[in-house]
């Protein structure tokens, strides 16, 4: 399947010209990991699809069940370059492994965490953004990177043990 902006799939979005009324907002992007494969594009188009975080080896296991045969070390190359190229969200969860979200643009965002369930909700970040550029210019600091990580229990989980307890 070749990768253009006017193809249909798992996490598309209605696009003018596009067969169906749909594109693939993150087909363009298959270009920033280097050469074009089958493989990368699996991946990525996977991670797009996906609604919350994920880590590799959960997307890995969603791919392989789905029939795609792409190696658990492909996927970490993978994403690495998607990260590395600013088109994915990063997050750890509560024991540290890393868990990746599409970005389909150069903006990021700041997400709250269930520990439990890994359930995410974006935040406004605009508060962080202030703060985080106050920060640099006060020392001096210029094309600063930051992390902010929100973790917590979402009432679904916490009403769970609630009842549970």
């Amino acid at each position: 399947m070749a990768d253009t902006d006017e193809q249909t799939g798992p996490g598309s979005h209605a696009g003018p010209g596009a067969p169906g009324g749909r594109s693939r907002p993150y087909a363009r992007d298959v270009a920033l990991l280097g050469r074009s494969t089958p493989q990368r594009s699996e991946i990525l188009e996977a991670l797009a699809a996906r609604p919350d975080f994920a880590s590799a080896q959960a997307l890995h296991h969603a791919m392989q069940t789905a029939g795609t045969q792409t190696g658990l070390s492909t996927v970490y190359r993978v994403l690495a370059a998607l990260t590395k190229a600013g088109r994915t969200e990063v997050v750890r969860d509560s024991k540290g492994e890393r868990l990746y979200r599409y970005r389909p643009d150069a903006d990021h965002a700041h997400y709250l965490l269930c520990r439990r369930c890994g359930r995410s909700l974006p935040l406004d970040a605009g508060p962080v953004e202030a703060w985080a550029e106050l920060i640099a210019r006060s020392y001096g600091f210029a094309e600063v990177q930051h992390t902010v990580e929100l973790t917590g229990t979402c009432t679904t989980c916490t009403a769970a043990e609630s009842a549970a307890g």
